[in-house]
Parts: structure tokens; C-alpha cells; sequence
């Protein structure tokens, strides 16, 4: 989850304070429509897997906490068990 909060974190350099996991990312306007497709493909390259836009939808996006569910769970544990 570091990477996405990084990536956040750099496309919003005015961000007051950490993004909690729960905050609405879209409705916060961190994710705006100009940087959803490179958002996915970050989300790509950190799980490994393509995002089949045809399975998803935007709310499976919307905060840290369902991202991480959604997209990077199996990341997540490998890191876990990594360190």
C-alpha cells in the first residue's frame, strides 16, 4: 500500500496529513478522471494481474481500505510473509 499512497501523495503535493483508509478517494478529488487509467495501471503493475474494467466498478476504487481488498490482498500477505 505504500506505492499507492506514495503515487496519492504525489499527485496532490497540497495534501494536509495522511489519507485515512476509509476516506473517499474520488469525492476527496485525490483520484480525479485524468488520472484513472494511470491509477489502474499501478494497481496492475503492484498486484500483477490486469484489471478487467468490465468486472469492476468505481467503488471498488473508492477508498485505501477497498482497494486493498479488491486489487492487492494476495500482495499484501506475500509481503507479510516476506518480512
Amino acid at each position: 500500500m505504500e506505492r499507492v499512497v506514495a503515487w496519492l501523495n504525489e499527485k496532490n503535493p497540497g495534501l494536509d496529513g495522511p489519507i485515512g483508509v476509509d476516506e473517499d478517494l474520488i469525492e476527496a478529488r485525490l483520484i480525479d478522471s485524468m488520472d484513472f487509467l494511470e491509477f489502474i495501471d499501478l494497481l496492475e503493475e503492484i498486484s500483477g494481474d490486469s484489471i478487467d474494467l468490465q468486472e469492476v466498478t468505481i467503488d471498488d476504487f473508492r477508498t485505501l481500505a477497498r482497494v486493498k481488498e479488491r486489487f492487492l490482498g494476495s500482495v499484501g500477505l506475500a509481503e507479510a510473509s516476506a518480512g
